[in-house]
């Protein structure tokens, strides 16, 4: 197994945020960090160039969606991910349990693996723990996840805890079948919303021994304290030498709540979605620019933000855009909404270094529900 890569740098004196940085085959990485969503070997809408402008680190890629469509082999003879898209920073590809998962009846769960039907095709197709670890060593990415089931929310309890203990199996065999250094393979800790699952999932992982720990299971409809009691219980119980991933959250809010219980790095596609539906993230709330109010309005969408969108449009351009459905439109709404997070990011690790943490963690929810003129680099 591959030596510890993450350098713990500073925590804040009165919370258990971090800062860390995370050695990779294709660079370090400075946490905590949020990983733009890259499903399909792209990031919707923006060029990897306009990526490295806004500060972007690492992005995330779709172990589930390569698989189907072009194919690890293909990316493989293309010599990897980063070379097949042009990006030439670290990646990281989730194994693609929650995708299969997710597709309800089109899929059967075993101890073997997962058989399920494409959504592309209908085909039939079968991922097992050796076989993720296959698709993901083929993809090339710096860092790998292990294959897992993440259950819905309202699962009971016996299904939860069975689910656990065969995540847990899997794990081990996705180590054992695992043999290349330069990829850093993460566990991925279950067990619903129990306390004692979460607790024992967590300290069998860790005994396995793997260069980050990553909690699964979580942002899948239930409700927001429910998951922040679930994150703050369970950060803890993972080894403070190495990295911490909250997989698929969320909103500004989340991140800034979840640095605070000591979690590393994030990824969710709610910063892109959301821009192509029309919600964008400011310094001054939440702009849903369909609103008519815009139509006329002939200044920037946020007034503090530097990004290329902010410095060169008007928030009634954005929505003429938005309106007409072009192309533009969702990628100057995608480049803004990104900027926001790898800038909130960035504020959140210029805080804990400076020991202001504590401020932005109060500033960020109040932004959010009252609309206050305030940026996140003043918060910082």
């Amino acid at each position: 197994m591959a030596q510890n890569k993450f350098r713990l740098i500073k925590e804040d004196e009165e919370t258990c945020a971090r800062l860390g940085q995370l050695r990779t085959a294709h660079g370090v990485v400075n946490t905590p960090i949020f990983m733009p969503v890259g499903t399909r070997a792209t990031v919707k809408t923006c060029s990897p160039r306009t990526l490295i402008e806004m500060g972007t680190e690492i992005i995330l890629g779709n172990t589930y969606h390569l698989y189907l469509r072009p194919g690890h082999q293909i990316i493989q003879r293309a010599g990897g991910l980063h070379k097949f898209m042009g990006w030439k920073k670290p990646i990281l590809t989730d194994s693609g349990g929650f995708q299969v998962f997710s597709l309800g009846e089109r899929r059967k769960i075993t101890e073997k693996g997962v058989e399920f039907q494409s959504g592309i095709d209908g085909s039939k197709h079968m991922i097992s723990p050796e076989r993720a670890i296959e698709i993901q060593n083929a993809l090339g990415a710096d860092v790998i996840m292990t294959f897992d089931e993440c259950p819905a929310h309202t699962t009971d309890r016996e299904y939860i805890e069975k689910s656990m203990h065969m995540t847990l199996r899997w794990a081990k065999r996705c180590k054992e079948t695992h043999k290349n250094a330069n990829q850093l393979l993460f566990g991925i800790i279950q067990g619903g919303f129990f306390h004692d699952l979460r607790r024992e999932s967590a300290e069998k992982t860790v005994e396995m021994g793997f260069p980050g720990y990553a909690i699964g299971g979580l942002s899948v409809g239930e409700e927001k304290e429910l998951m922040y009691q679930t994150v703050a219980y369970t950060a803890p119980l993972l080894p403070k030498e190495k990295p911490r991933y909250l997989m698929g959250v969320g909103t500004p809010q989340d991140l800034v709540y979840s640095v605070s219980c000591g979690i590393d790095m994030f990824d969710c596609v709610m910063p892109t979605r959301n821009a192509r539906n029309g919600s964008l993230f400011t310094s001054t709330g939440t702009v849903k620019i369909r609103n008519a109010k815009y139509r006329s309005d002939f200044t920037p969408l946020d007034p503090n933000c530097n990004c290329y969108t902010c410095q060169n449009f008007t928030s009634a351009y954005l929505r003429h855009l938005d309106s007409e459905n072009e192309m533009l439109g969702h990628h100057l709404k995608t480049v803004h909404n990104l900027h926001f997070y790898i800038s909130l990011m960035r504020g959140i690790r210029q805080s804990i270094k400076i020991g202001t943490f504590s401020k932005l963690k109060n500033d960020i929810p109040m932004l959010f529900q009252t609309g206050q003129n305030r940026s996140v680099a003043d918060s910082a």
